[in-house]
Formats: C-alpha cells, structure tokens, sequence
C-alpha cells in the first residue's frame, strides 16, 4: 500500500468542525477508493496542539488517530539542507522542508500540498514527480484507476448562458461573493459560456469577454491604460480528477489569439482555498498581480497576463503560445493509435470525434510527455517540435501521414534510474497505462527510453495539413530509409515553409 503524507493544512480543513474546503473531501473519497494510506507528521500534531482554540484542537487531536503518525523526524539529507538554505525563512518554512526531507528519503511515497514554495523546493530536489497539489493527485489516481471515474464523457462545450442551470451548486460561490449575480446571468442568456457537464451537474464554467480600447476601468486601481484586452468574467473548475484547468487556459489563450488582444485580466477574491488555487494556475500561465477593483465594501484582486508576443526560452509558459524561430526546431513522429489521444485539438477529419472520449488527464492538458529511443537527444527547452502522425495500416503514406501540431519542448529526462522512476517521471502526462510504460521500458535494455516534456501549442488548420508527398516535394523530407525513427531537426528555412504552406498565425511566431 502506497504512503501519503498529508501537508498540516489539508489536515487541518479536513478535520475542522465545519467544513471550509469541500475539495479535501473530494480527495480523502480518492484517497480511500485508490487504497493509499493518509499519514500525518508529528510536526502537523505539534502545530494543531498549539491551536488558541482548545475546544478545536482536542477534537482534531482525537479525529488524528485515524491516520498513520510519523512521530520522529528524519535526519535532513544534506540536498535537502542545501535547498533549504535558499528557501527557508521562518519556522513554518522549516516545518515544511522537514515533510519535504520525508519524501526525499522515501520514507512515504508521495506528499500532497498546495504550498507554491513546497513545489518550488520539491523541483529544485528533482522530486516534483512526487509532490502533488489536491488537483494533480487526483489526476494521479484517475490515471492509475480508469475503472474509478464515475463518467464516461467529460467534454468542454460552448452553451448558452440560458442553457445553464444557474440553480446547480457549482454558482453558490458566486452567489455568495457577488450580490445580484443571479440578475447578471440572466442577462447573459444569449451569450455563450465554455462549460462541463457530467450527469446533469456543473464541473466547470468560463466566461470570456473582448474589451476595446475606449472601455471604462474606473474602479480598477492603479488604472488600466487603454488596450484591447479580453476579460475572464466567470471562471472555475471543480475539482474532478481531469486536467480541466489546463484545458480552460489554453482556451483562453486560443481566444486572445483570435482577437488579437494586448492583455487578458481577470478579477477575482482571494478568500478561499479555491480562488488561491485558482490563482495559482494562473500565475504558473503568466498571470501577474496587478492591483484592486472596488466591488461595493469588497475589494477584488486584479491579475494580469500581458499578451503581446514574447518568449520566455528559461520558461515558455509565461509567454505560451508563442514560440521563437531562434531555437532548434524537431520533426517527431508519432503513431496514429496514440496521435489523438495526446493532441485531441489535432484529430484529423477521417476520424469521429464521438471515438475519443476526453476523461483522461492527459487529454485535457497542455502540458504532456512524448517518450522516445531516439538516437538524436539534443532538444532542449525552447525548441519548436512539430509532429508528424505515420500512416494508417490501410492507407497511403504519402498520403495519410501528415504534419498536425506545433509544441515547444519544455525540457527532457534521461537519467532514469529504473522502470518504477520511468512510470513515475511518465505518470502525469502519459497516454500510457503503467503496464504499457513498463513494457516499453524493457523492451530493449540497451538503449533505453527517454522522455520529452512538451506544451501542446498549435493545431495547423484543416485542409492545410502537408501530408508526406508534399514534405518530398517541398523538400522537407528527402525519403531516406527510417528518416524519422526519432528526432529530425529541421533548418529555419524549411520551418517558415511549413508555417507558409498550413497557413499558421504567424502572430504566434518570434523571430
């Protein structure tokens, strides 16, 4: 049975009197039903004995007893120390770092935190793999155990507003934090929302709206210079096991894209555990904290995410979708069993959309893993990757194999130490259940796998996909035997005429 540490926090919500995060207990359920042991650290049972509220600590003092205690700290290992010594400020800092050092000797499998400076340690010690936000663990355990979901398909849809049941629970915390939102959505009735829905209840919900230049930002302090921007008015996204929030982003930014805006906002309170999760996602995406809004008595956090083209080689996120001529630019094949599965924005028009269905983690995401015994291994972050999906069994390859996507590689992985850090570093962004990771690890013990983390970017249009007779024409592809058993680099020049020949935006470029 796998051991998860629970961070104090999550403890502490958890085992409150009242409930004040309904996310935890969406993922103790998970917890149970995937068979992980919870375990808690003396440090958690220390800082709960020094609650002001005697009342509420000797109730969570007998609620404790449920879990695993680790009552002793492990000597911190000298890696640990070291990135303590950039990151430690104060003693919860240290409290932190002693659950980190736990997981680092793998005295329990994994840690679960929304702690940010946790994460940040946990990849300056190269064991994000095992560090976990509520939202990421929950995708986890989806991924080992498809049987689990409780849905067949869970699919973003653009709806009406008027086709929308405001009455679903998914909006009582926007009942709750803006008077009159009621009136608001029902004046919305003819606009359009991206929405989620499974089995009659609400997952998720995102609202978009374009601003021009003369627009009034009178109650936003300091006050917006005049810009086109695009407004996240309504956003949120329960938690559910599925990358939905990755999914909302990159249609945000697809919509930015579109109208050729400046800046994108959005306001939002940062009372809740919700909302800071939520800001979290959006920082990790480029979003700044810019200022205030008044909102009556209630003052609104303000971030922003400037628009305008940039990239960022030390961390493309920040600058997504943008993408640079000046690095390194990789053809890579992929078969056409796995193509849709992992660029579903890619699907090709012989294929029926109703045949994919979007319940899997890395179907929703942006960010997602390529594994390959490539020979050549020199991508690096930055580098523009184009896929190339092979030719169906029964079909032409000069006629069937195309080029779909356009990603930028956010790193690669190979220093593996064996098949269990393999499934590991694969886990979260795979189409590959563990079995099928393991096999393809074994089968040639000579020349291992390795593993690409890339950001899903751009899907050439439909119709303007160059298939192979045309990469040969163009002289893309020369037709040499096993051209593309892994990696091929490509020269600017041949890069610029693929974006010529699919009719890319060329606003997505940085030269």
């Amino acid at each position: 049975m796998k051991e998860v540490l629970l961070d104090t926090n999550i403890v502490i919500h958890r085992e409150a009197s009242r409930v004040l995060n309904k996310d935890i207990g969406v993922l103790f359920r998970w917890l149970d039903k995937g068979k992980y042991l919870k375990c808690v650290h003396s440090i958690t049972i220390n800082e709960i004995e020094k609650n002001s509220n005697k009342e509420t600590a000797n109730s969570l003092r007998v609620k404790i007893d449920s879990y695993k205690i680790l009552r002793s700290n492990s000597d911190l290992a000298p890696e640990v120390i070291s990135i303590a010594k950039l990151y430690d400020l104060n003693e919860n800092d240290k409290n932190d770092t002693c659950l980190l050092n736990e997981v680092y000797l793998s005295r329990v499998d994994f840690l679960i935190t929304e702690d940010k400076k946790i994460h940040k340690k946990a990849f300056a010690l190269n064991i994000s793999e095992r560090v976990f936000t509520i939202d990421s663990f929950l995708e986890k355990i989806l991924s080992e155990n498809p049987e689990l979901v409780d849905y067949k398909v869970l699919s973003v849809t653009k709806k009406y507003f008027s086709e929308v049941s405001i009455a679903d629970d998914f909006f009582d915390s926007f009942r709750m934090d803006y008077p009159g939102f009621e009136k608001w959505f029902l004046r919305k009735s003819d606009e359009t929302a991206y929405v989620t829905i499974n089995k009659g209840k609400i997952l998720s919900f995102l609202y978009l709206k374009i601003e021009n230049e003369d627009e009034s930002y009178s109650d936003i302090t300091p006050i917006f210079s005049r810009k086109k921007r695009l407004k996240i008015g309504t956003f949120k996204v329960s938690n559910n096991g599925v990358r939905l929030g990755e999914r909302f982003i990159k249609i945000i930014f697809d919509n930015a894209l579109i109208a050729k805006v400046d800046e994108i906002y959005v306001t939002l309170f940062r009372s809740t555990d919700e909302q800071l999760r939520l800001i979290n996602l959006l920082e990790d995406w480029g979003f700044k904290y810019y200022g205030e809004k008044n909102n009556d008595e209630k003052k609104e956090a303000v971030y922003v995410r400037d628009f305008r083209p940039s990239f960022n080689v030390s961390n493309p996120r920040l600058t997504f979708p943008y993408i640079t001529t000046k690095n390194n630019i990789f053809m890579i094949p992929i078969y056409p069993d796995y193509h849709t599965e992992l660029l579903p924005d890619s699907i090709l028009t012989t294929e029926s959309p109703y045949d994919f269905i979007e319940n899997q983690p890395h179907r929703n995401a942006i960010s997602k893993v390529y594994i390959t015994r490539s020979f050549e291994r020199s991508i690096t972050k930055g580098d523009i990757i184009i896929f190339y999906r092979t030719a169906a069994k029964d079909r032409s390859a000069y006629y069937s194999s195309v080029i779909t996507t356009i990603a930028i590689a956010e790193g690669k992985i190979d220093d593996i130490k064996d098949v269990d850090d393999f499934i590991l570093k694969c886990r979260k962004r795979s189409v590959f259940s563990d079995d099928e990771l393991s096999d393809f690890w074994n089968w040639n013990a000579r020349m291992r796998p390795f593993i690409i983390y890339f950001l899903y970017t751009h899907s050439f249009p439909t119709g303007k996909r160059i298939n192979r007779q045309r990469l040969l024409e163009l002289g893309i592809l020369t037709g040499e035997k096993d051209e593309l058993r892994g990696l091929k680099q490509l020269s600017q020049k041949q890069f610029l005429t693929i974006l010529k020949e699919t009719g890319t935006n060329e606003s997505l470029i940085i030269n």
